[in-house]
């Protein structure tokens, strides 16, 4: 994975402002060498009716390589999350299914289709991105640092 070579990512939204669908770019930033096409458009609302919204769904969906899904937003638009997972599977793109934010709840409905649930750290996002989108194993190790206590520190 390169700049040349970005993964490809849809995040689901409702045309709205989110916290947590921000949340997943600030994340994401904040790690090394981790390049994205972000292909959700929630700012992108087109006009017209309630298929007009879901044809555009599709079109963001259809070039992404995995789909994150924010559970948060289950509850509250759970006809949306549904639509956006079912489109995403129809497709064969592997899911993200996102703890929410501060509770690490996710509804069983999202959890049954989740091929991954992430955790809302930087390494877990972007491990779970390159497992889902290309089959890529990280294989990372947590390393802590300790300094044996001396003879002299005792002192």
């Amino acid at each position: 994975m390169s700049q040349r070579n970005p993964f490809k990512l849809f995040v689901s939204h409702l045309w709205q402002d989110q916290d947590d669908y921000f949340r997943v770019f600030e994340y994401l930033e904040s790690t090394t060498n981790f390049y994205y096409l972000n292909y959700s458009k929630p700012a992108e609302k087109p006009a017209g009716t309630k298929e007009d919204l879901k044809a555009e769904l599709r079109r963001q969906i259809e070039p992404a390589e995995t789909v994150i899904i924010l559970s948060s937003m289950y509850e509250d638009f759970r006809e949306w999350i549904e639509f956006q997972v079912n489109a995403a599977q129809a497709m064969n793109k592997p899911l993200i299914v996102m703890e929410g934010f501060g509770t690490g709840d996710v509804p069983d409905w999202l959890r049954d289709r989740a091929d991954e649930i992430g955790e809302w750290n930087h390494r877990s996002i972007e491990d779970a991105v390159r497992r889902t989108a290309r089959h890529e194993d990280t294989n990372r190790w947590e390393v802590i640092e300790f300094d044996w206590p001396t003879e002299e520190s005792k002192d």
